[in-house]
């Protein structure tokens, strides 16, 4: 493969068929339910009347991508395809037609054609030291998406990866991406936070808490005609191909290509991926239906970089990665796999009156189980540390200090039976990561009501959460929002909750957090300008947890610090430009013969 030695026909069946065995996104998203894949057998089957695609029309036209690393293996994804739409999903015909209309034939043709790709797993940029390599085959049932799993590798080790048309001549870019050990995480304007970390290249992985696409129409308050973004398909998301072609226009953005060449993602979806204020029995916008469902669950399937395995039980995505004993990494669904009803706007007041039923859960009976159980076994093998990605702000948070504001809320009881597992297993050194708020916040975890606590020490803390702003969408307090609006915002939010040490409106942006034996080391960047694309970022502040305190570490030399709730704020006017440290266009997009 990727040599000048000619192509050879597989003639076995059994070999031939295995090629599309190897593509992970011809199975069901839901490992319970076998049906909802597609019958492999049936493509390899109907290849011996269609010949596979004329390679010289195929490109890859989402770059490459890597995700969900293990010790000894990750997934590697990408998309061949003859074109960059995709007519097959494209089945929505607007208008009264006959059932069968030549007229409307362009919109419902597609090719049957199978695309073949190879891919190479190497320990080096220039392959002289390939240690996995295959062949497969997609089609345009599943949107020519390729998705292996590439294995023989060892733990915490860089490995780079590239694909190529079964010709040897149409190559990917050259991805990038690592295993875990036996660390580190971290329409509305551009995508430069994405951009700036891969130019400075100062993490290993990366965590994205959702929200990765918006399904709103034209009518969202920002529609991105002024930056030339505009969303299409110019609708609210509806149908399948309505869902591929959105994410098809986020992938022609170069930050975004960037992040996903350079490092593997570890994903986990929010409520925009499907629709606004999801649950598990709908959503603001739509009511519940099996087409919307299963639909939303096989696009995010077959266009993100997750492990096959876990989409089993009802599509359920909440897993957890062991980083040996540094760390265990515990992804939650706390929005589709079976919250209880949530606030869609028109139903506030019920939402507050039935807060503190017990039956309330964002996670469900089956992964709140499972999720107390991951936390005690973790403390018991010795873990240093907890990762815990809820998508949304877990911390208490008094919302008449901000009305817009969605958190766990409306789940009192399920936040006291967390804090009664940590508490009552002695269970400390826990992280909660959060994003959803549009914000940026900082809090120490606390059980209110329940265990004494002392803000000015953090004494009774059990961990610390850290909540990150958004890559490019809206501020919570307001979408054209003034600095010092913003800082009276953060001022009130910060005066009226005990343990929130930090809270920030105004900048979009990311966060790093270093994981090490003795401490855990949070830096907040903000990208100042996201109606331009730029390399700019400014540092905003920085946080340190240490092994054992189990709350964040308190300022000391006179009691000052840039961040913390009571001590003096330093403003710092300095911008770096990481185009200075990266390729000069942003980009990161290597090629390799």
């Amino acid at each position: 493969m990727f040599g000048t030695i000619p192509i050879l026909l597989l003639a076995a069946t059994a070999q031939a068929s295995e090629l599309y065995e190897r593509n992970v996104n011809f199975l069901s998203a839901s490992a319970r339910h076998s049906f909802l894949g597609l019958d492999r057998h049936r493509l390899f089957k109907r290849q011996e009347f269609i010949p596979p695609s004329n390679v010289s029309n195929l490109n890859f036209t989402h770059g490459v991508a890597s995700g969900d690393p293990a010790p000894d293996s990750v997934i590697l994804w990408t998309r061949l395809a003859p074109q960059l739409d995709n007519d097959r999903s494209n089945v929505t015909v607007q208008g009264l037609v006959e059932l069968f209309d030549h007229n409307n034939e362009k919109f419902v043709a597609a090719s049957e054609a199978p695309v073949c790709a190879d891919y190479r797993v190497a320990n080096d940029e220039d392959f002289l030291s390939v240690v996995d390599s295959g062949r497969v085959y997609t089609t345009s049932e599943i949107d020519y998406t390729i998705k292996v799993e590439a294995k023989r590798q060892s733990p915490f080790t860089r490995y780079y990866y590239q694909f190529a048309a079964c010709d040897g001549q149409t190559r990917s870019p050259v991805g990038r991406t690592k295993t875990f050990g036996e660390c580190e995480v971290g329409a509305y304007g551009f995508f430069d936070a994405y951009g700036n970390v891969a130019r400075k290249d100062s993490v290993d992985h990366v965590l994205h808490l959702g929200d990765y696409i918006y399904e709103y129409g034209p009518g969202a308050p920002r529609n991105g005609w002024d930056i030339a973004r505009v969303h299409v398909p110019d609708r609210d998301l509806i149908t399948l191909y309505d869902y591929r072609r959105r994410i098809s226009q986020y992938r022609e953005d170069f930050d975004l290509l960037a992040s996903h060449q350079n490092f593997p993602w570890i994903p986990v979806w929010d409520d925009h991926e499907v629709a606004n204020d999801a649950y598990r029995d709908g959503s603001g916008r739509q009511a519940n239906t099996f087409e919307g469902y299963i639909g939303a669950g096989n696009v995010a399937f077959d266009q993100r970089k997750m492990h096959g395995l876990d989409l089993d039980d009802n599509l359920r995505i909440w897993r957890s990665f062991s980083l040996g004993k540094l760390a265990d990494l515990i992804m939650l669904d706390t929005r589709e796999y079976d919250r209880s009803i949530t606030n869609l706007d028109t139903n506030a007041e019920y939402i507050t009156s039935i807060s503190n039923d017990a039956g309330r859960s964002p996670l469900g009976p089956r992964q709140e189980k499972w999720f107390y159980h991951t936390l005690q076994s973790s403390s018991t093998r010795g873990a240093i540390w907890r990762i815990v990605g809820p998508q949304v702000i877990f911390s208490h948070i008094d919302r008449a200090a901000l009305a817009t504001l969605r958190n766990e809320e409306p789940f009192n009881r399920n936040r006291n039976r967390t804090f009664q597992t940590l508490y009552d297993n002695n269970i400390s050194d826990n992280l909660f990561l959060a994003g959803d708020s549009h914000a940026n916040w900082v809090s120490d975890l606390i059980w209110e009501g329940a265990k004494s606590y002392d803000e000015v020490t953090g004494e009774g803390a059990i961990g610390a959460e850290f909540a990150v702003t958004a890559v490019s969408s809206v501020s919570r307090a307001g979408q054209n929002v003034s600095v010092a609006e913003a800082r009276m915002v953060s001022d009130s939010v910060v005066g009226n909750n005990s343990e929130v040490q930090w809270n920030e409106f105004w900048y979009r942006g990311y966060m790093e957090l270093r994981l090490g034996k003795e401490k855990a080391q949070a830096r907040y960047f903000g990208i100042p300008d996201v109606k331009r694309r730029s390399g700019l970022e400014v540092s905003l502040a920085n946080f340190t947890v240490r092994k054992g305190e189990g709350r964040l570490q308190r300022p000391v030399g006179r009691g000052v610090a840039r961040t913390l709730k009571g001590g003096e704020t330093r403003t710092r006017n300095r911008t770096v430009d990481t185009w200075s440290i990266g390729s000069g266009n942003g980009t990161a997009v290597r090629f390799r013969g």
